[in-house]
Order: C-alpha cells, then structure tokens, then sequence
C-alpha cells in the first residue's frame, strides 16, 4: 500500500462507525480510552458510578461529532479506515492553554494538530503522512496556520510519543519551528499558502 491508494473523508456522523473500528483494532488501547478528548479538557472528565473513563470520553467526543463541530480526519483504503488525525481550532484544546510545552507562543489563531492513530497493521506505510497532507489542504482551504507539537529525538520513538508524530514528518511536509520549550519537543507552524 502506498499513501497514494489512500483516500481521506472528515468524521461525521455518518463515518463515525469508521473511526469506532479504527479505535477498536488490536494496539488501539490508547485511542478508545481517550477518544480524543485529553487535550480537549483542562482536567479529568467526571466518571459517574458504574461507567469507565473510556466511555465517557466516547460519548463526549460523539456528541460533538454529532454537533456538527469539526474534529479530524479519517484515512481509509478500500472501505476500511485505517488511520485517523484530530486536528482543529487551537481554542477546542483547553489542555494546551496549561501545557509547558504546547502553550502559546503568541496571540495569531491556529489550527492544532493532536493526535495520529494508525492501524497497527499498516503503520510505515505512509497513512501518517497522508493524513498531514490531508490536513495541509483542509487548513489552506480554510486559510488557516496549521501548528503541531511532534517530538524530535533519535532513534525509534515510544508507542507513547507517537501520536504527536515525529518532527521529520512535519519538516519534510514544509513546516517550520517557531518555538523550543523543551530540547525534544519543538512547536512547528505552516502558513497557509
């Protein structure tokens, strides 16, 4: 498979049973517990009795998707959704208003790239960079900057820095570092064109 036989759509309603496969897939533990809602809180979400942390985020993050607010991509071969990137306006991530790392660096708006999920079965393959693609002409085509926090140190990354994706994956895309805060975690930006 290369990125090229990739397609990509926006989560919607309709194509949320997608992204619950997606979720689903064996070495997806972390994205059905999340659901993309860590970064969208400033704190804990409340777990009422005899519900689980996943499934609260699962329904929040559902009802926005159902709200019509805009939260990513999906990359898809063939019919099966293989990949996924949240990425949106910077004020929907409460989160990184208090992050050391990925606080502001100024007052221009931007759109904040979160989180990749790749399907383990078709990571390497290029899902990843087909999805930043798909991403770069969502924001140009709302004439939005796109701003990400990707790691940035040799070697192999762990499963746990992953779905920042790797600082490469956003410099050979064209991005570039507006801000350090840490010496493995740069702030990229790209403008649109």
């Amino acid at each position: 498979m290369t990125a090229q036989r990739l397609r990509t759509a926006a989560l919607t309603p309709e194509t949320w049973s997608d992204l619950e496969d997606l979720f689903r897939a064996r070495g997806c533990a972390q994205a059905r517990t999340c659901w993309c809602m860590y970064y969208r809180r400033s704190g804990e979400p409340v777990v009422p009795p005899g519900q689980r942390k996943a499934d609260v985020n699962r329904d929040a993050f559902q009802a926005l998707v159902d709200a019509g607010v805009f939260t990513g991509i999906l990359a898809y071969e063939g019919s099966q959704a293989v990949g996924w990137l949240s990425f949106g306006p910077r004020e929907d991530y409460a989160k990184l208003a208090r992050s050391p790392v990925m606080k502001p660096v100024d007052d221009q708006p931007v759109w904040s790239v979160i989180c990749f999920v790749v399907r383990p079965t078709h990571r390497g393959r290029g899902v990843a960079r087909a999805l930043l693609a798909a991403a770069m002409q969502e924001a140009h085509r709302r004439g939005v900057t796109l701003e990400a926090y990707p790691v940035d140190k040799p070697g192999p990354l762990e499963d746990d820095n992953l779905w920042f994706g790797p600082a490469s994956l956003y410099t050979e895309a064209g991005f570039t570092e507006v801000a350090r805060r840490k010496p493995e975690r740069p702030v990229v930006r790209l403008k649109p064109v």
